[in-house]
């Protein structure tokens, strides 16, 4: 492995954790200006961190060690997972160890240990907003799963690498039904994992509506500064895989510098594209019942189910 990939690990890793609160202040910039508010500009996202971070550290009483490790956790497997995916270059050292499984479990080790941490604190609030976030994310899970392994089938392996790469081979892919199928599904498990409306509204504070600010309500100072910048990193990361995934053209498949810097800023734009797209349907969306979440995401389960036979029987078809 030539070190460009090296180089590809690192910016990727770079480009998650500098780019992901831009990401989010750009998002809010664009609802205000739909909404028409002038809105704190790109910037304020880091900026709320910044003055997080010199804060001090205020841990409630009674507290394990669950709720502090539980920002660490959620922006250590963020990064790693950022790390893992191929983003913006197919040929990475860690490329082999891009398994769907793997990427999956990562991203639910983060959604569990804030879950724990919300049940550590033993308020009503905690324990109410961990039920909610376990009860979407055993939902949500499976459809990222199925969704991707849907584009899988016609690879034959699970590695996401690969399949990019194979995408990249074959463009008709992405525009068939099977293709289709994942894509809006996996849409749809994004917006849930992501904690995005209608599933969730990251700027509310009603507790009848809350999930994952009811699990962090309790945080305060360093550690909120992590958990605010853990889940804007696993937007970007749910948004660049949603993008390499639905138009993976522009990714590198090569060893060259120039590629790999071409496949950064394409990266940035795609994922700011859906980043708008996704700012500009919040306003014209409301929140779904909570009651409700279950169905839409049984909804979303299913089209990826018909992924996986549309493209089981396609591929059978194309083999004979």
């Amino acid at each position: 492995m030539s070190g460009v990939g090296y180089v590809a690990v690192g910016a990727q890793v770079v480009v998650v954790v500098g780019g992901a609160p831009v990401l989010g202040g750009w998002m809010r910039q664009v609802r205000a200006r739909l909404e028409g508010r002038a809105g704190a500009g790109v910037g304020q996202p880091w900026r709320d961190v910044r003055k997080l971070l010199r804060k001090e550290a205020v841990t409630p009483v009674g507290t394990g060690p669950a709720f502090r490790l539980a920002p660490l956790l959620l922006v250590a497997t963020t990064a790693v997972v950022a790390a893992l995916m191929p983003l913006a270059s197919t040929r990475t050292p860690v490329s082999g160890s891009a398994d769907l499984i793997l990427v999956v479990a990562l991203l639910a080790l983060g959604t569990v240990a804030l879950a724990l941490a919300g049940l550590d604190t033993g308020t009503a609030f905690g324990g109410m907003g961990a039920s909610r976030e376990m009860t979407i994310a055993a939902l949500v899970e499976p459809t990222i799963l199925l969704a991707v392994f849907a584009v899988s089938i016609p690879v034959g392996s699970t590695n996401l690498a690969a399949i990019i790469a194979g995408t990249i081979h074959h463009p008709a892919r992405p525009a068939s039904p099977a293709g289709l199928l994942a894509v809006a599904a996996l849409a749809v498990a994004v917006l849930a994992e992501a904690g995005r409306i209608p599933v969730d509204n990251p700027a509310t504070h009603l507790e009848l509506t809350m999930v994952h600010e009811a699990m962090v309500l309790e945080y305060a100072g360093p550690d909120l500064a992590l958990v605010e910048l853990g889940s804007q990193m696993r937007l970007a990361v749910l948004l660049g895989l949603l993008g390499s995934l639905a138009a993976p053209w522009g990714t590198a498949t090569g060893g060259s510098l120039p590629l790999l810097g071409l496949a950064l800023v394409l990266l940035v734009v795609k994922t700011a594209l859906l980043g708008t797209l996704l700012a500009a349907a919040e306003v014209f969306w409301a929140k779904v019942r909570l009651f409700k979440v279950p169905e839409l995401l049984a909804g979303s389960f299913l089209l990826a189910l018909l992924a996986v036979v549309a493209s089981y029987f396609l591929t059978g078809e194309a083999v004979r």
